[in-house]
């Protein structure tokens, strides 16, 4: 099992840095250079506990599908999504949110496996943890951006 621990502060109060976290647009603009779409479930605004949604996007030079559940929601302080369908043998992004006087601190911790055994391993090793990470901090960066920027934009 891989975890994976960013923490990001936001000059934003905790209701919009949650909300901006779990809109389906600000995801997709943040994913752009994967060229990452939802393309079913919910596909556009926020998702909400108990929905699903599908992404597409190019990975690795190759399109792969990622379909996940909100499964749990604590607002505005905690959600998860968790793969129902997709290429990990498991996978769960636990999302937190603390705020902290004028500042939201944000934590997302990811924890997946990787099929394929021994080449799993190495191809995780190798390539996928620091992809994963950089996508994260990426994802991260686009979100205080836009978060301090606007509070909220339409993207």
């Amino acid at each position: 099992m891989t975890r994976i621990k960013v923490t990001t502060t936001i000059n934003t109060p905790i209701e919009i840095v949650f909300n901006n976290c779990r809109n389906i647009d600000i995801h997709q603009y943040s994913a752009s250079k994967t060229n990452e779409k939802a393309i079913e479930g919910r596909t556009s605004g926020l998702i909400n506990k108990g929905e699903t949604v599908t992404w597409k996007g190019k990975h690795f030079g190759i399109y792969l599908k990622h379909q996940s559940i909100i499964s749990e929601m604590d607002f505005p302080t905690y959600f998860v999504d968790e793969q129902l369908k997709g290429h990990f043998k498991n996978f769960k992004h636990q999302h937190f949110f603390i705020k902290k006087e004028n500042l939201t601190i944000m934590t997302d911790i990811l924890e997946y496996e990787t099929p394929f055994g021994f080449f799993g391993k190495l191809f995780n090793r190798l390539l996928l943890k620091n992809h994963l990470t950089k996508f994260i901090q990426n994802r991260n960066k686009i979100i205080k951006q836009i978060t301090e920027k606007d509070s909220y934009a339409k993207i």
